[in-house]
């Protein structure tokens, strides 16, 4: 049988091949081996598909592109998509990943070992280094994680959730046209984690030795670029904050947060994206589903089958298709004591989109 989804608004499902009323009109774009676990995933304007490779697995590859035949090759190239050697070229680690209307591909690099974060733009349709903005202290921390990304070129600014610790857990807001970044929300209860276990195959997944509790991580925004949306992955609530105050450096910590709307129930939840009817996809990484925030605030699972264990990430196509990674990240050695359980379900899938418009353009 199924697992019970955790989560408020989500009833409990159970089924044994899929959930759903479509649940046939979710298929498999493409399979990849052990040494190709997805991270997240981005879908370019012209239908090209790039992939992280997932840095919990130790894999030396950070960026793929997935060929129409499904193969994969090392992306931008092998110098860069593999770790940097000295001032060389490459990424450290990466696995948030966005692709904007324009063609550029901007990457997540981590932070860490003495080394500041990045954010790496490619020009996919002209095959060059777009730019780079670093990410150091003072808005990076010892703690910092940094996760994923909303890309905003009609306010030429991106949105990176820092996942880092409960107590540091922030978004970081960072302006293109001066490379200028901030750090906002940290510590507040829209990016805090909930006190809930994350319960798979009915064991408590766990991180360095405790209960895993996972501040901000989901993010993405509206087409529209109006409304960033944003969660706990560890937690019960869709929260959405509008561009124009996220922008706002007049406003203090306490204005902020007070301009913050809870949008809807979730579940323990890893990616996200968004479509043109405000509708919020979630990856429901207790009971392998893909659900949605509706605008009125209600949850509802979409797909839930047996072999999509720990849905990740997801990407708006051009094809309005909703793309979403399956990885096995709570059996990675990270979340896992040090071994590897994998089982080989490691593909990329696609759905159609509720309503057209793409997220993040």
């Amino acid at each position: 049988m199924k697992r019970a989804c955790i989560g408020i608004g989500a009833a409990i499902l159970t089924a044994s091949m899929a959930f759903g009323a479509n649940a046939e009109d979710i298929e498999t774009v493409a399979r990849f081996a052990a040494d190709t676990p997805p991270g997240n995933i981005a879908v370019s304007p012209d239908g090209r598909i790039f992939m992280s490779v997932h840095e919990f697995y130790g894999k030396p590859l950070r960026i793929v592109e997935v060929m129409p035949d499904g193969a994969t090759k090392p992306y931008p190239n092998a110098a860069w998509s593999n770790a940097p050697d000295g001032d060389g070229p490459g990424l450290k680690g990466v696995l948030g990943l966005r692709a904007d209307r324009e063609g550029v591909l901007w990457m997540l690099d981590g932070a860490g070992d003495g080394q500041a974060g990045r954010i790496v733009g490619w020009d996919t349709r002209a095959e060059r280094l777009h730019r780079i903005v670093y990410l150091a202290a003072p808005v990076t921390k010892p703690t910092t994680f940094l996760n994923d990304l909303a890309v905003d070129r009609e306010h030429e600014a991106i949105y990176i959730t820092d996942t880092g610790s409960p107590e540091t857990s922030a978004l970081i807001v960072v302006d293109l046209r001066t490379g200028r970044a901030r750090r906002v929300l940290e510590g507040s209860k829209f990016t805090r984690p909930e006190d809930l276990d994350m319960v798979i195959d009915g064991t408590v997944v766990t991180l360095g030795g405790s209960p895993a509790r996972i501040g901000a991580n989901p993010i993405s925004m509206d087409p529209t670029n109006t409304w960033v949306y944003f969660a706990p992955m560890t937690g019960t609530s869709m929260y959405r904050v509008r561009t124009a105050d996220l922008l706002d450096e007049t406003l203090d910590a306490a204005d902020l947060e007070a301009r913050v709307e809870r949008y809807g129930d979730k579940p323990i939840s890893d990616g996200s994206t968004v479509d043109g009817g405000g509708n919020v996809y979630i990856t429901s990484i207790t009971d392998d589903s893909v659900g949605v925030v509706r605008p009125d605030g209600t949850y509802e699972t979409l797909f839930q089958r047996d072999d999509m264990s720990w849905p990740d990430g997801f990407a708006y196509g051009p094809d309005h298709k909703i793309y979403v990674t399956i990885n096995e990240l709570h059996r990675s050695p990270v979340l896992n004591g040090g071994e590897d359980g994998t089982k080989g379900e490691f593909k990329i899938m696609r759905f159609d989109a509720l309503t057209p418009g793409a997220s993040g353009r």
